[in-house]
This record gives structure tokens, sequence and C-alpha cells, in this order.
């Protein structure tokens, strides 16, 4: 850990509102991106940010440095992802929202198309985007959770077990299968 994320934490821990401000503006891209590509609607993937921000402010105390920052923070993220599925299972609230521009450009989701392509090129992007969004989403969570940190956050599989708790044998059979689904479900719409 470096010296100025162990400073952070002595900040957080003294409920210092600035380390607080400090710890969003650092996590806050990559925090939504997990939520959003787990929960596939911009506003419960902004909900659930904003409570995993007050969850890791409320309890920094428990966070040991037996591991990253990051891999605590994201481990807190999936939790509150997976929490968040089993409610709205529960409430029948699954519809998912089509993603859009505000999306991709307010919120730092690293998918988005870049802005010189030709215009043509652009539109097949975005399509392409949306039905990956809408292909993920019907994972089953346990395979959502490793393709998302794997191949959307870029995680190594060596955090995504620390983050998840899963052997490193389980992640790699989950993230085959997870790809293998995904192939099939975009193989139909190329």
């Amino acid at each position: 850990m470096t010296e100025p994320e162990r400073q952070l934490l002595r900040r957080l821990r003294e409920r210092d509102e600035r380390a607080f401000r400090e710890l969003i503006s650092e996590h806050r891209d990559r925090v939504f991106n997990i939520t959003f590509r787990m929960l596939g609607n911009r506003a419960e993937a902004e909900d659930v940010a904003q409570e995993v921000f007050i969850t890791v402010f409320k309890t920094i105390d428990t966070f040991r440095e037996e591991a990253k920052f990051s891999t605590w923070l994201y481990r807190v993220t999936v939790n509150h992802c997976k929490n968040r599925i089993k409610y709205l299972a529960r409430r029948h609230d699954r519809d998912r929202d089509e993603l859009d521009e505000t999306a991709h450009s307010g919120n730092g989701v690293n998918a988005s198309p870049p802005l010189t392509r030709a215009p043509d090129r652009a539109v097949e992007g975005a399509q392409m985007e949306v039905l990956l969004q809408e292909a993920v989403a019907t994972l089953d969570e346990e395979h959502r959770i490793v393709v998302v940190l794997r191949d959307i956050e870029d995680l190594s599989i060596e955090e995504i077990c620390d983050i998840t708790g899963l052997p490193d044998g389980t992640v790699k059979s989950r993230l085959h299968r997870a790809r293998l689904a995904l192939r099939k479900k975009l193989q139909r719409h190329v």
C-alpha cells in the first residue's frame, strides 16, 4: 500500500469529510462501472454506488489492510450489487435500461465508442454495446460478476478471487462458461 493510500485511510478513520470526497473522486468511475454492469439500470447503479461509499465510510475501521484497499472496495461493491439483485428479484423489478449517451459520457463507462469514428461505425459500436449489456444482464449472477470484473474492469484472476472469495479454478470455470454463454447470445445478432 502506498503512503498516500495509508494517509487517506487514516483520514477516513478519523471521519475526515475531505478524505471521503477524495475517496469518491478517486473510485467513483470504477464503482459505478461495476454497479451499472451488474445491475444494467442507471438509476439503480447510481443508488448502489452511493450506498457503497456510505458503507465504506461507516465501516472503514473493519478494513484490516490484508488486501489492497481497492480489492476491499470492489468486494463491498459486488456484495451490494448481489443484495440489490436479490431485492429486485423479489420485487419483480428486473427491467433493464438501455445504455444511453449520458451513461457513456457522464460516468466513465469504459466501453463507449470513440467520437472520431465514422458515423456508421459509431452506430454499430453503440448497437453492439447495447447488445453486449443486454447479454451480460441475462447471465446468472455468479457468471455476471466474473465477466464484469475480468472483461470489463480488467481485474486479474487473483484480484477477482480476493474480491469474491472464490478459488482460482472456480473463477476461471465461471469466466469460461460466461464467455461461452455471451458468445452464443451475441452470435444470434451478428
